[in-house]
C-alpha cells in the first residue's frame, strides 16, 4: 500500500511540475488534536512518553497528601486511564503535608519522582524531595525514598526539574534565597553522582521583578524546559495561582554556559496567559511532551475555567490538565498562542501549495505566512451549524464566529443564528483534491464550489483545472 501511495504522490508531483504550478512544501506536521481537560482537578501536571511506548502522568491533587500516577499509549488515553496511588505523605514530621508539583523522569535505567513537601509542624517548610524505583512499570514498583534534595539554603525551595544537555544533567528548582525579597527565584545547578544530588556552581536565573511576575505574590516557580532549534526554551510559572498566573520564558543557546546567568534572556512579556474570549483563567505550571507520531511538541499546563475564586487559591480544588500544541515562528522560536477553549483543540489551514496558512485580518479570511496572533490562523474544527455530515470552522481567539462565505468571499463572522448563516458556515471535508492526504471543503449550498485561496484572499469558488484544486487543498496542522 506505502509503495501505491508513494508512486501516486510522485505522479502528482510530475504533473505539476508539467503544467508549470508550484511543488507543494514538504509534508506538514499532522495536526495534533486532543479535547480538554485531559484531568479534572489534576494540577501542576506533568506528562512524559517513555520508549516503552507509554505516556505518564502525574500531577498534584487538590488534597495534597499524596502521588499519583497514570499511563496510556496515547495522550488522550490519560484522560480515562486508572489512577495509582505510588506514594502517601507520612503521618507526621517531614514530608507530611503539602505535597505539590510531582515530576516523573526516567534516569540511568531508573524511575525518579521529584515532589515538594511541607512538615506536620510547619506545613509551609516546603522542601525538595525524591523517590526512585527500578521496577520498568513504575505503577506497580516500589518507590525508595531518597530523601531531600540539598541546596546552599535551608529555605523555601520547590519544582525541582531536571535536563540534560551536551551529556551533562542539570537540576532547575525555585527558591526562597535569603536577602532576596520575593517569594521564589529560579535557580540552576549540575547534578552530582545520583539523580538527587546537586554538585559545584548553583546559579540563579531570575529573579521576579516585572509587573506580570509580581501580581499578589513575587513568584518565579514551576521551571522546564522545551530544547529545540539549538536553543533551550525555559517556561515557568509567575505571580499568584489565580487568574493572574502566567507563564514567562528564559532563552539560551544551546551551546552556551548554560550556569553563566548572562547567557539566559527573560521575555520582556508574558507567553501564556489568561484569555477571557476563551474562557482560561490562570494557565501555569506546565511540562512539555510530545504528540504520538514524534511530529510535534505538546503543551501540558493547568488552568480554571473561572476568574473569580473565594478565599486562598491554593484551597480552590478545580485547576485541570490540559493540552494543546506547540507551534513555532520563522525565527525559531516557540509560539504557545493562547489557552484555547475546552473541547477539541484547534488546527491550522496550511494551503497545499505555499507557506501559508487561513487566517482572519479585521474578520476577513486571508492567506498568510508567519501568522501573529497565532490564533489569528487557529480553527476548531467542529460538527457543522447545519447539521451532521457537514463540518464548520471556529474561530480559536473570537469563540461563536465562524468561517462563512459571504458574496462568495469569506468572513469570521459571530453565528447570528439564521438558516442562511448555518449555510454559509457549513462544508462537507474532503480528502484533499491535489492530495488525498489534505483536505478539501465544498460548500453545503454551493455544491461543486470549495473553499480556495486566491491572490492572497480565501474565497469560495469552483474547482475545474489542476491549479484550482491546489488552491482548495489544504493540510490540517
Amino acid at each position: 500500500m506505502k509503495t501505491v501511495l508513494h508512486r501516486v504522490a510522485a505522479l502528482v508531483l510530475a504533473v505539476l511540475c508539467v503544467v508549470g504550478l508550484p511543488v507543494p512544501q514538504a509534508s506538514a506536521t499532522p495536526a495534533t488534536r486532543y479535547t480538554n481537560p485531559i484531568a479534572e482537578r489534576r494540577a501542576d501536571p506533568h506528562i512524559f512518553k517513555h520508549t516503552d511506548g507509554f505516556y505518564y502522568f502525574t500531577a498534584t491533587v487538590p488534597e495534597y497528601d499524596r502521588i499519583v500516577l497514570r499511563r496510556a499509549t496515547t495522550i488522550q488515553g490519560l484522560a480515562s486511564a486508572p489512577e495509582t496511588v505510588i506514594w502517601r505523605k507520612h503521618s507526621s514530621g517531614e514530608m507530611a503535608a503539602h505535597i505539590w508539583a510531582p515530576e516523573i523522569h526516567f534516569i540511568n535505567g531508573k524511575w525518579y519522582v521529584y515532589f515538594a513537601a511541607g512538615r506536620s509542624d510547619d506545613i509551609w517548610r516546603i522542601r525538595m524531595y525524591v523517590l526512585e524505583t527500578s521496577n520498568a512499570n513504575p505503577l506497580t514498583g516500589a518507590w525508595t525514598e531518597r530523601g531531600r534534595i540539598t541546596t546552599p539554603w535551608d529555605t523555601f525551595s520547590l519544582d525541582a526539574s531536571t535536563f540534560v544537555n551536551n551529556g551533562v544533567r542539570y537540576l532547575i528548582w525555585a527558591q526562597q534565597e535569603p536577602g532576596i525579597s520575593t517569594n521564589s527565584n529560579l535557580y540552576l545547578a549540575r547534578m552530582g553522582a545520583n539523580p538527587w544530588t546537586i554538585t559545584g556552581t548553583v546559579t540563579r536565573l531570575t529573579v521576579p521583578t516585572l509587573a506580570w511576575e509580581t501580581r499578589g505574590y513575587k513568584v518565579a516557580e514551576g521551571p522546564t524546559v522545551l530544547q529545540r532549534n539549538g536553543r533551550i526554551f525555559l517556561t515557568y510559572s509567575a505571580s499568584a495561582t489565580d487568574a493572574n498566573y502566567c507563564l514567562g520564558m528564559l532563552t539560551a543557546s544551546a551551546s552556551a554556559d548554560l550556569l553563566n546567568a548572562s547567557s539566559w534572556s527573560k521575555s520582556a512579556n508574558p507567553v501564556f496567559a489568561t484569555n477571557a474570549a476563551t474562557g482560561q483563567y490562570g494557565p501555569g505550571h506546565n511540562s512539555f511532551t510530545v504528540s504520538e507520531d514524534g511530529l510535534s511538541d505538546v503543551m501540558v499546563y493547568h488552568d480554571r475555567n473561572y476568574r473569580d475564586i473565594n478565599g486562598d487559591p491554593l484551597n480552590d480544588p478545580n485547576r485541570r490538565t490540559r493540552v494543546q500544541k506547540v507551534y513555532y515562528r520563522a525565527d525559531g522560536t516557540p509560539d504557545f498562542g493562547i489557552p484555547v477553549p475546552d473541547g477539541a483543540t484547534p488546527v491550522r489551514l496550511k494551503a497545499y501549495n505555499t507557506d501559508r496558512f487561513v487566517r482572519h485580518w479585521e474578520y476577513r479570511a486571508k492567506l498568510e505566512a508567519n501568522v501573529s496572533p497565532l490564533a489569528d490562523s487557529q480553527f476548531k474544527v467542529v460538527q457543522g451549524l447545519a447539521g451532521s455530515g457537514t463540518v464548520s470552522l471556529e474561530s480559536t481567539n473570537f469563540p461563536g464566529y465562524y468561517l462563512r462565505h459571504r458574496d462568495l468571499e469569506f468572513w469570521v463572522d459571530r453565528n447570528d443564528g439564521s438558516s442562511t448563516f448555518r449555510n454559509d458556515a457549513s462544508f462537507s471535508q474532503r480528502a484533499g483534491l491535489a492530495a488525498s492526504s489534505a483536505v478539501s471543503f465544498e460548500s453545503l449550498n454551493y455544491p461543486g464550489r470549495y473553499l480556495r485561496h486566491s491572490n492572497g484572499l480565501i474565497v469560495l469558488q469552483a474547482v475545474t483545472d489542476a491549479q484550482g484544486r491546489a488552491d482548495a487543498t489544504f493540510a490540517l496542522e
